[in-house]
């Protein structure tokens, strides 16, 4: 699993799908000033990146979830994802909408989906977990056993793993937050002394004193 996390780690560095950026951070929609930008989408236009992440995806869900009979992509990032790797296992899959459609069936649920059967979540990217957990709320609502949730990254933060915790959901991702600032470091992406700033981000966003060097 650490191998994978590290060629993971190493190839969304190397696409820019995850670019750090501690001396001059983004700003989020919400306002809050972030070291770190991502961007797993970049994954598909990569053929080289995209076929270590999809085997790595179907590797883990085999290895996780062996029982599983449908793969659900979260709308839209996972959809692609979640594709690609029931192609390469041979399952059915669908997607989940953010919301019901306004028109024709109004479906949330895309694709076949018969009550009971074992599912898995393909997701990209995991912060707080509120989108990934809506998903799990509209697939048990619909009769699904959710086994879990792969996904490709994740940051870690605490309210995402409360919540996971709280709802019950086992989540499983390829690579995270500690272990693409460790590479980053290694490659030189950032200077080894930028992941103090990393991990006092990633431990508390909405505290800006990272951009000091952790002090406040």
């Amino acid at each position: 699993m650490n191998d994978i996390k590290t060629m993971i780690a190493k190839d969304l560095l190397s696409i820019k799908a995850v670019f750090f950026r501690p001396d001059d951070p983004f700003t989020w929609a919400s306002g809050i000033k972030s070291p770190v930008y991502c961007d797993n989408r970049l994954t598909l236009t990569s053929p080289t990146v995209r076929n270590d992440v999809e085997n790595a995806l179907a590797q883990t869900v085999k290895r996780e979830y062996p029982d599983v009979e449908v793969l659900m992509g979260t709308s839209t990032a996972g959809i692609a994802h979640a594709a690609i790797t029931a192609h390469i296992m041979g399952l059915p899959m669908g997607y989940v909408r953010s919301g019901t459609k306004d028109h024709g069936r109004q479906n949330r649920i895309e694709g076949k989906l018969e009550k009971g059967q074992k599912v898995v979540v393909i997701e990209d990217l995991i912060s707080t977990a509120g989108s990934v957990l809506d998903v799990v709320v509209a697939l048990r609502d619909a009769g699904a056993e959710v086994l879990g949730i792969v996904s490709i990254f994740t940051y870690g933060m605490k309210k995402g793993l409360e919540r996971l915790s709280e709802a019950n959901v086992k989540n499983v991702s390829l690579t995270d937050f500690d272990t693409i600032a460790r590479i980053a470091a290694e490659e030189n992406y950032i200077k080894s002394d930028d992941i103090k700033k990393l991990i006092a981000f990633r431990d508390n966003p909405s505290d800006e004193g990272w951009i000091h060097g952790g002090e406040k």
